[in-house]
């Protein structure tokens, strides 16, 4: 019997067992070359007394590392795109490090034709042929963990999107972020005072959920439904769904014309809008205002909600109306968290510092405090992360420095359910930054969170009363 030795498959073979293995060596050899470079730098900065010098130096040191973590970013792709949108925000990270970040939020590597050819045929049992009137072969736009292009059922009118998972992904994703847990890990245990591991343990959880387009439908479905039942006109569009074509890998619904949020300003600028004045000032203002209005709804209301507002997953349609488009991260909170983030919301709008560390407390938040003034400590933590607002004169929160709550305040325990509610307060805050507009979504999301707490009983028709005697001037929103 002859053996048939075939070493072209035998290296594809020996390639894809190997390449969690490269990319985590990959991943430590540059997280590692930045880090050190941040710690080195501490110190050459600590010994420069003049502060305009050492802010100058700062923004140098803070250019080489963005340059790093853009390629890192880059080069790996996949999980890492994500971790791009998180870090790369105007109102928590560097300005070198948002200007280049911002820019990877859909330059994911594409999947050539070919190949998302055959994973649509499988999945959906049918010839592209015999489904599509046209098909374009170039994709719209390609993320993390799925393309998509613009297509056309036969005998329809209406364009559609089809969204095509890339084979392969989900290995190397988990491998990512199992990387980035230990990595957090350690810098928890000698930097910051935070409990990263389990905001990374639920990233794993949530991330897990969006290679199941099923899912996704699912969800996208049940947010439309919600957000139209709880509306005369629904705050934001959810795209809807082509019931008889989802599978596991390939999603089709409907295309919803608009421009990407950042190209809000060019768009601006071709119609000959000034962007400071009063037109686009109340776009703007609009977009955020039900943006924001749909989030408090979702999260207060139902408890279950979109949790990924970052800028590449938010269209601007024609009158200022914002379209929510990929489903793939949604988060169902139990009714216990949803109510205690309700009391806390309460807690940040009121300026309330009491209620604040009680409503910590019956979140299953734990803190450990040396501060002298715990109390307006742990209400100005809880503003930093869960309110949009941003304190006066501040552009931009640095929530890791001396003089931040959380380096006064540890954090020794952060629920994984309340990560995704975090995230996205973070994302709005971001949003609302970069749209010039300062506004709190605890203000905003107050009669939401009255509404909740009285319908489950936690709040009695006098405390509501009390409540509105307080009248208009304290439901303004925008700063």
């Amino acid at each position: 019997m002859l053996f048939h030795f075939d070493l072209k498959e035998f290296q594809e073979k020996v390639s894809t067992q190997l390449r969690p293995l490269q990319r985590s060596f990959q991943f430590w050899v540059r997280a590692a070359d930045i880090y050190t470079g941040y710690k080195v730098f501490q110190v050459r900065a600590s010994l420069e007394k003049d502060v305009q010098k050492q802010e100058v130096m700062w923004e140098k040191q803070h250019e080489v590392a963005a340059d790093k973590i853009y390629n890192m970013c880059s080069d790996l792709g996949g999980f890492f795109l994500k971790v791009a949108q998180i870090v790369g925000k105007p109102d928590l990270a560097p300005a070198a490090w948002v200007k280049r970040l911002v820019t990877l939020c859909d330059q994911a590597p594409s999947t050539p034709y070919n190949v998302v050819r055959a994973v649509l045929e499988k999945e959906l049992g049918q010839s592209i042929d015999e489904l599509f009137e046209y098909f374009d072969k170039d994709p719209l736009g390609s993320a993390s963990i799925a393309q998509v292009h613009r297509a056309r059922l036969k005998g329809d009118k209406n364009d559609i999107v089809v969204k095509v998972q890339h084979p392969g992904v989900q290995e190397l994703m988990m491998t990512d972020i199992r990387n980035l847990q230990a990595f957090a890990l350690y810098i928890q245990k000698t930097d910051v005072k935070f409990d990263l591991f389990s905001v990374t343990k639920e990233m794993e959880k949530q991330i897990s959920y969006e290679f199941n387009f099923v899912r996704e439908a699912e969800a996208m479905a049940r947010i439309r439904h919600f957000l139209c039942q709880n509306n005369k006109k629904s705050p934001v569009r959810v795209p809807r769904v082509i019931r008889d074509m989802v599978s596991r890998r390939v999603l089709v619904m409907e295309y919803i014309d608009g421009i990407p949020i950042l190209k809000l300003g060019d768009e601006m600028a071709k119609r000959g809008i000034h962007p400071d004045g009063k037109l686009a000032a109340a776009a703007k203002q609009n977009i955020l205002k039900n943006l924001s209005l749909a989030y408090g709804q979702m999260i207060l209301k139902s408890g279950f909600f979109h949790a990924d507002p970052h800028p590449g997953n938010i269209l601007i349609c024609k009158g200022s109306e914002v379209a929510l488009l990929d489903y793939g991260q949604v988060k169902d909170l139990p009714d216990e968290l949803r109510l205690g983030y309700a009391k806390l919301v309460l807690a940040i709008a009121d300026n309330d510092p009491l209620r604040a560390s009680d409503s910590y407390r019956e979140l299953g938040i734990e803190t450990l405090s040396k501060c002298e003034n715990e109390q307006k400590e742990m209400l100005r933590l809880a503003e930093t992360m869960f309110d949009t607002k941003l304190p006066p004169g501040v552009t931009m929160l640095q929530p890791f420095a001396e003089e931040s709550s959380i380096k006064k305040i540890a954090v020794k325990a952060f629920p994984e359910e309340l990560f995704s509610v975090l995230r996205t307060v973070h994302l709005l805050r971001g949003l609302s930054v970069g749209l010039g507009i300062n506004f709190s979504c605890a203000e905003q999301w107050r009669p939401i969170a009255e509404e909740v707490l009285y319908v489950a009983g936690r709040l009695t028709a006098k405390d509501l009363k009390q409540v509105h005697r307080r009248g208009a001037s304290r439901r303004r929103f925008w700063r």
